[in-house]
């Protein structure tokens, strides 16, 4: 018997009354959805049952660390033993209990190596996948995972999924393979729970970067001495992070105040998460939202901020990102105060800005790096999420970048399936990026060199150093964080199990990752190249060099920019591999976090296939210019300029500058501007096989029309000199070009034997302007192009002024003239004005003076 009698102190939780229906459930159908809010009992009380109900183990997955060891510890105090004996817990590096375990609290992440390694599971009877809300990544995954498994192999593994909100329709589908599976809820939690709206009394917006503001924290410490004041208990306070749980606490001096928070040693989680004597407030992150237990609180204080992981997919750079919490997130946080009675939340935002509130933080899937993701995907099978039924299908952009990352890394081949290597890595139990480093790294600096400080990057331990990590590698050594050190300790004999006992995962059954000698040739690497030779192969896209002497600015092989800290001990090293940068929101270049130095012939050799050597011929403004550059990425190593360039690609630049410059840079003759109106007249009115001359026709056929004139042109004054007309007479279609200056032709023969220009515009019927006393006699208008194009005529003053325009000259003497006639002929008495203008003699002369 598991489940404690209701005698038993903490046994008689909400989600008591419903547990017989979530066995029958999973006895009649093998999967079921809990919902019940944070403190009614089902991470408590939800094991104990179905191991009573069930034979085998029961495994709960839990999303944190800190939250195994608590539910674990948990469920120990209420089946009265001690942890190990029939209630154990396991996570990568650590472990309490052996075979035999009634029931084995894991993290998430585990579970899923676990499953990769063996998938029938034997021995396990049910896996309860508890806090599926908070929608990890892994998580996801392990709920894919064991769907599939259910389908495939052991239909009679039970899947219970917990959660502590009731939007769990896709989820209860998800679960369900033929259709949902049944979705039982508990009642809320015991007591009600007061809300307090407390914002600053001035706005308080979020600093630049996403930094948190100095008078928030302020705020926040107000408002917990004002809770202290008006209620008991201990109170818990939320803030984004560790750098404000800092501030928080400064800022109670004389207050009973513990921090609670991941990164912290064992025992000072233990010492916040156990009952005290005396009150208390503990201030921590959304880590205590709702899969941990804080005994004694009464109030929440709740910041209204969190922090979150996000991904600039397209510069390969991930940060966490301090963001208002949803109204879930602030619901589950209220409910903390309620679990033990009657309670209290003090929120430091106002009612209003409650109702923007986003209802749901964003799923994990949505704004993380995926690479880890689908190289679980494909180690399992199922290359991109084939075949497996998801919470919610990866983005298209974020699942392309990181299959290109695994591929780059030869984790996958071109198929997306994954290779040897590939297992290799998955096998590690580390990002991908850290797995590479660890492989590829143990030979260049050795073993112990690389598992050291790839436990230091998987941990980001040490942080305090700032961003120099060979100083933060030689403070872990000194073991000057206890806490930090402890951890990076753990991590560095996890890394060396792996290599000497098949072992990665801490006892945990998975397969040798890697072999680990202690290399002896490498013992003459310094041991900041070493550390800047792990990080350079974990993060080869950010191997970055200065920008100029003197200079804070780096350019990242990846191709952004990145800035040290003005005060930065790095900042006279010319190379750097920068672990972690992120970039603010309009901001060009990244902020580096932290990195190690490297110098240029270690960058070229772990860098190796971003090296490329390029000879480039481009067009840049009006000139071409021709250079041998090498490059590691985006930076530059060498610019040199090419003696002998290859006359084709010469004359391609010249091709794609005209293209992009446009027609203007060539010297347009009258006599070629000419010849273009006519080519384009013939084209307009006669159709083919008349070419089109208009800008975008030209551009694209340069080489038909311009192609031997760009032989040896090398900058804007060679192309001065280039015949336009000439050139565009190649265009002219053959034999019907014998015809061109009947079609359209230059000039016309008017009545008085001149020969006048025509002006032509492209579609527009050509202009003939001509004095009005040199078209005597002509009765008909003139036509051009076969005569389906009548000119129009431009009938001048002898001062050369348009006096009548007209394509009917008929029309015109009968109607026109005689205006024009008596409007002029007083004011040119020497020109001829007849009355009859159809039997006048033409002329272009006026009569000789007297």
């Amino acid at each position: 018997m598991l489940l404690p009698q209701l005698s038993v102190p903490g046994a008689d939780l909400p989600v008591r009354a419903v547990l017989p229906d979530v066995v029958d459930a999973v006895r009649s159908r093998g999967t079921a959805v809990l919902v019940a809010p944070p403190g009614s009992g089902k991470t408590s009380l939800l094991p104990l049952a179905l191991g009573d109900a069930l034979e085998g183990t029961i495994i709960v997955a839990e999303p944190r660390r800190m939250a195994t060891r608590a539910a674990a510890a948990r469920l120990a105090t209420l089946v009265g033993e001690p942890l190990g004996q029939r209630i154990g817990y396991a996570m990568r590096g650590e472990r309490s209990g052996g075979k035999g375990l009634r029931v084995e609290v894991v993290t998430t992440g585990l579970l899923v190596r676990r499953l990769q390694q063996n998938p029938d599971l034997p021995g396990v009877a049910a896996i309860v996948i508890d806090e599926c809300h908070e929608r990890h990544l892994d998580a996801d995954l392990l709920l894919a995972f064991c769907v599939d498994i259910r389908a495939n192999l052991r239909e009679d593994l039970a899947i219970v999924a917990t959660s502590a909100t009731p939007e769990t329709i896709r989820l209860s589908r998800t679960l369900g393979t033929d259709c949902p599976a049944p979705v039982i809820t508990a009642s809320a939690a015991l007591f009600d729970v007061a809300i307090e709206w407390a914002p600053p009394p001035v706005a308080v917006p979020l600093l630049p970067g996403g930094r948190v503001d100095p008078r928030l924290l302020d705020h926040v410490a107000a408002v917990v001495q004002r809770a202290l004041t008006e209620n008991d208990g201990d109170v818990l306070v939320f803030v984004p992070g560790e750098a404000e749980i800092s501030g928080v606490t400064r800022r109670l001096a004389g207050q009973n105040v513990l921090p609670l928070f991941g990164r912290q040693s064992r025992a000072e989680q233990e010492r916040a998460l156990a009952p005290a004597a005396t009150r208390r407030v503990v201030v921590t992150t959304s880590v205590a939202e709702s899969s941990l237990t804080v005994p004694g609180v009464r109030v929440v204080v709740d910041s209204g901020l969190a922090r979150e992981p996000r991904t600039d997919q397209s510069r390969g750079l991930g940060a966490l990102v301090t963001c208002r919490v949803s109204r879930s997130s602030a619901d589950q946080r209220a409910g903390r105060a309620g679990r033990e009675a009657p309670g209290r939340v003090y929120r430091c935002w106002s009612a209003t800005d409650h109702s923007h509130l986003d209802d749901h933080p964003a799923p994990e899937i949505a704004i993380a790096d995926l690479a880890s993701f689908a190289l679980d995907l494909a180690a399992w099978g199922a290359p991109a999420g084939d075949g497996l039924t998801l919470l919610e299908a990866p983005p298209a952009v974020a699942m392309t970048t990181a299959t290109e990352l695994l591929r780059r890394l030869d984790a996958l081949d071109d198929n997306g399936r994954i290779t040897a290597r590939g297992r290799q890595m998955a096998a590690i139990g580390a990002h991908p990026r850290l797995a590479r480093a660890l492989l590829d790294g143990t030979p260049r600096v050795g073993a112990d060199r690389a598992r050291e400080v790839v436990a230091m990057l998987s941990d980001d331990s040490g942080r305090d150093f700032g961003d120099d990590l060979p100083a933060r590698w030689r403070a872990l050594r000194r073991g000057e964080d206890r806490g930090a050190t402890a951890r990076w300790r753990e991590e560095t004999k996890r890394l060396s199990r792996s290599a000497t006992t098949g072992d990665p995962l801490g006892g945990d059954g998975v397969r040798p990752a890697l072999d680990g000698p202690t290399h002896r040739g490498t013992r003459g690497v310094p041991d900041d190249l070493a550390v800047g030779t792990v990080v350079g192969l974990a993060y080869p896209d950010r191997i970055a060099r200065v920008r100029a002497a003197d200079s804070a600015t780096y350019q990242m092989s990846g191709g952004t920019g990145a800035a040290l800290d003005p005060q930065s001990p790095l900042r006279t090293t010319t190379w750097l591999a920068i672990a972690a940068a992120d970039r603010a929101p309009g901001r060009a270049d990244a902020r580096i976090r932290s990195a190690a130095p490297i110098d240029e012939q270690t960058a070229r050799n772990i860098a190796g296939d971003l090296l490329s050597t390029t000879d480039q011929i481009r067009w840049d403004d009006g000139r071409i210019v021709t250079r041998r550059v090498e490059a590691l990425g985006a930076i530059v190593l060498n610019d040199v300029p090419l003696a002998n360039p290859d006359r084709l690609v010469v004359q391609a630049a010249v091709r794609d500058g005209i293209r992009r410059s446009g027609l203007s840079v060539l010297r347009w003759s009258e006599a070629a501007l000419a010849l273009r109106e006519r080519l384009a007249f013939c084209h307009a009115h006669l159709g083919a096989p008349w070419p089109a001359v208009d800008d975008e026709a030209l551009l694209a056929d340069l080489d038909e029309w311009l192609g031997t004139d760009l032989t040896s042109v090398r900058g804007s004054r060679d192309l001065a000199r280039i015949d336009v007309a000439s050139a565009l007479r190649r265009l002219l279609p053959w034999p019907a070009a014998t015809r061109f200056g009947e079609l359209a032709p230059q000039r016309l023969q008017v009545p008085s034997g001149s020969e006048v220009r025509l002006a032509y515009d492209g579609v527009e019927p050509p202009v003939l302007a001509v004095k009005l006393q040199e078209v005597f006699g002509w009765t008909a208008t003139p036509a051009v192009a076969d005569g389906r194009v009548p000119v129009v005529l431009h009938l001048l003053s002898p001062a050369r002024r348009p006096v009548a325009i007209t394509s009917d000259l008929a029309s015109f003497w009968k109607q026109g003239y005689p205006q024009v006639r008596a409007d002029l002929r007083a004011r040119y008495p020497r020109h001829p004005w007849p009355e009859d203008p159809l039997t006048a003699i033409p002329t272009k002369r006026p009569k000789p003076r007297r």
